[in-house]
């Protein structure tokens, strides 16, 4: 089993958690295997999805020692107990509920919680949050993460919401951890047609993106 700062190190590298949200969760498998063939080894199943503990039991036992399988919209301890027990490797919630953090840990589970606001998301990170979800971003964009870490550099941050193949590097150059990525990525046509060939393209650009956000840190 992974540990907690190996999952975080996956979580980074790429840095693209893909966000699976879709009304048919018979489309979870063959959502993971084009992610995973387009370089996203992140995949946030959503309790949004219809049977999401079977649709995250079933992936993280299919995929689970390919990519980090996980568990988003987790809204209590209990909710986090129940996707730890399915098998996410970790746990994302929109909120900042800190007691979904004591629990993730207890099992040896990064946390990322939801914030809004500066104090929000300190608070989280005081609680000892592994990454601060800021969600939604779209409104609040880049400019609004380079602002909020100017003052808290500390904060491991991963926007959720306006994150696309525009926006991505400048979220990047913002200074996020990694990026979560919705809609832009699981867009309704491909999820209305089943194409998913079109998803492993898509992926392929987000990590792309990352990838040479990374490059260009290494070279300063």
């Amino acid at each position: 089993m992974r540990s907690r700062s190996e999952i975080c190190a996956h979580l980074e590298n790429p840095g693209i958690i893909a966000v699976l949200r879709t009304e048919r969760p018979e489309q979870v498998p063959a959502i993971c295997e084009a992610l995973i063939a387009g370089g996203v080894l992140a995949v946030e199943i959503t309790f949004t999805v219809p049977r999401a503990l079977e649709a995250i039991r079933e992936a993280s036992q299919r995929f689970g020692t390919q990519a980090l399988i996980g568990a988003g919209t987790v809204l209590d301890a209990q909710c986090c107990r129940d996707a730890i027990d399915a098998g996410a490797q970790f746990v994302v919630s929109p909120i900042t509920k800190l007691e979904i953090i004591a629990v993730a840990h207890a099992a040896g589970r990064p946390a990322m919680l939801g914030a809004y606001t500066p104090t929000e998301a300190q608070t989280a990170h005081e609680a000892d949050a592994d990454y601060i979800k800021i969600f939604p971003a779209d409104r609040l964009g880049p400019a609004y993460i380079k602002a909020l870490r100017a003052p808290l550099p500390h904060l491991r941050i991963v926007p959720t919401g306006g994150v696309d193949l525009q926006t991505a590097p400048e979220f990047l150059k913002a200074g996020c951890a990694a990026l979560g990525v919705g809609s832009s990525l699981l867009t309704e046509e491909i999820l209305r047609i089943d194409n998913w060939p079109e998803l492993t393209r898509l992926a392929k650009a987000f990590v792309e993106i990352a990838a040479q956000h990374r490059a260009q840190k290494q070279r300063g």
